[in-house]
């Protein structure tokens, strides 16, 4: 329940960064450098949740997005589907190439809380 936790914080922190460092004005940041942090800090809370649901079961080296895709396509395609969002979305869009446009922002936010929530639900059963 700590990882859902945490997860549900970088998500906050997500928020917090885009409203207080990008700015927002007519539907576009103005700085492009808080809408990669945002992006990562996010991406980084989907991971955590979907690690405490997927475990830890490659310790030796990091997970690759492949590594979750399979991991996700046993286990709920549905979910797979928000992954797959969200790494666009967050990791893509907004980490790396920093899309200004807010609606993009907005949406992957919103597909990282149904991915962390989904978690949550899984690690209570």
């Amino acid at each position: 329940m700590k990882d859902i936790t945490d997860a549900k914080r970088y998500i906050a922190n997500a928020k917090e960064i885009l409203s207080e460092k990008a700015i927002k004005e007519n539907g576009h940041y103005k700085d492009r450098k808080y809408v990669k942090m945002a992006g990562h800090t996010a991406y980084s809370g989907v991971l955590v949740a979907l690690d405490s649901v997927l475990g830890d079961k490659k310790k030796k080296t990091r997970k690759s997005v492949e590594w979750y895709q399979k991991e996700l396509s046993v286990v709920d395609k549905k979910v797979l589907s928000y992954f797959l969002d969200a790494y666009d979305i967050l990791h893509l869009s907004m980490s790396y190439d920093g899309v200004l446009n807010a609606a993009v922002s907005k949406e992957g936010l919103e597909v990282a809380e149904k991915i962390i929530n989904w978690a949550e639900l899984k690690t209570q059963a």
